[in-house]
């Protein structure tokens, strides 16, 4: 699988992204504490022209950092009885073209594996080979190794072979949004064959990781509307992840096993982690509520001109 071949000057396209999560508790909570990832991150292929959170009820405390993996971190503490919680957060992000990438002149996967020893210096050193190891949500297994073999043959270039992964995990696994909650573990979506792009995210992971390769999970959206004459990509109404591998002198390469594509100008990164667990949009912990309600709208609207 080859991408289109890109100018001097990128082609782009520039986004307007809503994302809207509103919590309805049963009854008065006192106090709640909540961490969101939710605000776009700018990278070598995507500009992040503005961005704006609104917290409601207005919270007493609110600080914003940059994490260990370099996302954008907002904390927030509501101090006074409240009913609901709402978040909205918007950005304006311009998203460019990948560079050309001939995925079969890549090197051999193997030769990436062994060349991560050499690697030295935080930023091409821990920054890559931090993704190789077991995390939280994604733990190595025999099933994860036999499955990415297939794919992963003696001397196959490094972004074929994930390409060649990411297309079999389409064709084998099917979205279902009942299958598996945020809790399933990657065994049963193995064994189930089922499941959304979180989940997919995390056994592709695992797989690279399994033949000894850096990946990492990304959190973002897809446009909502596609362009004219192309069909709509599954997970644009609601957060969408995806996974990145490391492929050596050709970089990080971006893979959507949902979707069976490489990553493009339909795609905008929010943040990057181990897995879910790092870049979850929105967690906190609260007194009281007796339960709650959930909702969350997603908007990616292209800017024309």
């Amino acid at each position: 699988m080859t991408q289109p071949p890109v100018s001097d000057e990128p082609a782009s396209v520039r986004y307007r992204v809503r994302h809207a999560t509103a919590y309805d508790y049963g009854e008065d909570v006192p106090v709640s504490h909540h961490l969101l990832h939710l605000a776009a991150r700018p990278h070598p292929r995507q500009r992040v022209r503005r961005s704006l959170l609104t917290v409601e009820p207005t919270p007493a405390v609110r600080s914003d950092r940059v994490d260990y993996f370099g996302n954008t971190v907002t904390y927030v503490a509501v101090q006074e009885p409240h009913r609901s919680f709402t978040v909205i957060a918007e950005s304006e992000v311009e998203v460019f073209d990948a560079p050309t990438l001939d995925a079969d002149e890549t090197t051999p996967w193997e030769q990436v594996r062994d060349g991560l020893r050499a690697l030295s210096g935080p930023e091409d050193g821990a920054e890559i080979t931090q993704y190789c190891f077991d995390s939280a949500l994604v733990a190595s297994s025999p099933e994860l190794l036999n499955y990415a073999r297939a794919s992963f043959t003696p001397g196959r270039p490094v972004a074929a072979a994930a390409i060649d992964l990411t297309i079999r995990m389409n064709d084998e696994f099917a979205f279902d949004p009942t299958a598996t909650t945020v809790s399933t573990p990657i065994a049963e979506v193995m064994r189930k064959r089922r499941g959304v792009c979180q989940d997919f995210a995390h056994v592709i992971i695992g797989c690279f990781r399994a033949v000894g390769l850096p990946a990492r999970y990304v959190s973002g959206y897809l446009r909502t509307l596609p362009p004219p004459g192309r069909e709509r990509l599954v997970g644009s109404d609601v957060s969408h992840a995806w996974a990145s591998v490391w492929c050596g002198a050709a970089g990080w390469l971006d893979v959507c096993p949902t979707n069976a594509c490489v990553a493009n100008r339909d795609f905008i990164t929010v943040a990057w982690g181990r897995d879910y667990d790092d870049v979850s949009p929105a967690r906190g912990i609260l007194v009281g509520g007796a339960g709650h309600g959930l909702s969350v709208s997603v908007d990616v609207e292209p800017i024309e001109g």
